[in-house]
């Protein structure tokens, strides 16, 4: 029975736990490995997970800690040679396009995780500042800013025509 409950949930859930580390991470396959390594917690906690409110944000926050871990781990092992693009080359996912992608990982880490929860898991604004231990107001805030500097990056503000009066 919980080998079956939790094959179901990583059917359902996977994808969207996969766009939301995308989105907040930007590499496709460091995405995968995250949500892999959150996917294999998940499965040797299920009991306590399945009852968790969102097992889906469990997933997602459990991928991004791990992030941070390994980040933390490699930063004393791995000293960057050369010029270093925080923004990377743009990430292909079927899923998202590219520009998003590209916008999101020129946010501020936190806002990117709002956004990641927010929007890709369609959790409220509670759900999210549980998530990521934060205050609800300061997940609006954060979304605010995030929506407002992503609207500044992607919308093109139509050409002005020189023959109008």
């Amino acid at each position: 029975m919980k080998q079956l409950e939790f094959k179901e949930f990583y059917r359902a859930d996977r994808d969207v736990c996969l766009r939301a580390v995308l989105a907040s991470v930007g590499d496709r396959q460091l995405a995968e490995d995250l949500v892999a390594e959150a996917f294999t917690r998940a499965w040797t906690g299920w009991a306590k997970v399945s009852r968790h409110p969102s097992p889906r944000a469990w997933v997602v926050r459990t991928a991004l800690n791990t992030r941070v871990t390994w980040w933390r781990r490699r930063r004393r092992e791995v000293a960057l040679i050369g010029d270093h693009d925080p923004a990377g080359p743009p990430v292909t996912d079927a899923a998202l396009d590219p520009a998003l992608l590209t916008a999101l990982r020129r946010l501020p880490q936190r806002q990117r995780e709002v956004v990641a929860f927010r929007v890709f898991l369609d959790l409220d604004t509670a759900g999210t500042a549980k998530a990521l231990g934060i205050a609800p107001g300061t997940v609006t805030a954060h979304l605010a800013r995030a929506v407002a500097a992503l609207r500044g990056e992607l919308v093109s503000v139509p050409p002005q025509r020189e023959d109008l009066p």
